[in-house]
């Protein structure tokens, strides 16, 4: 990758999308001090506190471990928090024994513990079908409203997450566009790597969806104006 600044501010949802080998989840790692970029640097929010849901997560079968067990590792679990995901019902199941939803909420659970302002997502319906993607990225917006952070995702979900999501930054190896998504839709760049079917149904999926939830600017109060920063050159 070169040239790749990313930026989130309080309260939005940001969507890197981009094909296989883009560069994605590398930028993911660098922004969260995971990886070291080879130049550049990040510049974080003082203080910031980040929660991260990996793309890969595989509990081992023969370490006896229950989801209850697991998520007091990482901190106390909100009750309520618990209940909004479904995962209260879960507690005492076997963390090797849950579905792909099912891990995936819980892992949201443990991202949430330490109250986040930005929460981190790699391929976040990654293991759910696709009755539960667009319920998952309503759930993340409701949430993201209620505890006051913002959101930065890696997705190839494009259908769902250009209705779900403020912001896209279309990267291969540097950002080709980054906008609205009606914006980065009717940008050149995007229709060479995902064609122009894909861009004209994904402005016209975006705007039917804004219009019938009344997903409007407005609907995106952004009552806190400090930024959760990463800029990484690598």
């Amino acid at each position: 990758m070169h040239e790749v600044s990313a930026q989130v501010n309080a309260g939005e949802m940001v969507t890197i999308v981009g094909p296989n080998g883009a560069g994605k989840t590398t930028l993911l790692k660098c922004l969260l001090g995971l990886e070291t970029a080879d130049y550049g640097e990040v510049i974080r929010a003082p203080d910031l506190r980040i929660g991260y849901v990996p793309q890969q997560f595989k509990p081992q079968a023969s370490l006896p471990l229950n989801v209850e067990s697991f998520l007091t590792l990482y901190g106390k679990i909100n009750p309520s928090i618990a209940a909004e995901l479904n995962v209260g019902k879960l507690m005492k199941q076997q963390l090797s024994s849950l579905s792909g939803g099912e891990l995936r909420r819980v892992l949201l659970l443990r991202a949430l513990l330490n109250a986040p302002q930005l929460l981190v997502l790699d391929e976040p319906t990654a293991g759910v079908d696709v009755s539960g993607q667009g319920e998952l990225y309503r759930l993340l917006k409701r949430l993201s409203e209620q505890l006051g952070f913002a959101v930065l995702m890696v997705s190839h979900d494009l259908y769902v997450v250009m209705a779900s999501t403020e912001r896209v930054i279309c990267l291969n190896h540097h950002v080709c566009c980054e906008g609205t998504p009606q914006k980065v839709g009717g940008d050149a760049s995007f229709r060479a790597l995902f064609g122009d079917d894909l861009a004209n149904q994904l402005a016209l999926y975006h705007h039917h969806h804004t219009h019938e939830h009344g997903l409007g600017d407005e609907d995106y109060p952004h009552e806190h104006h400090h930024d959760h920063t990463g800029h990484h050159h690598g």
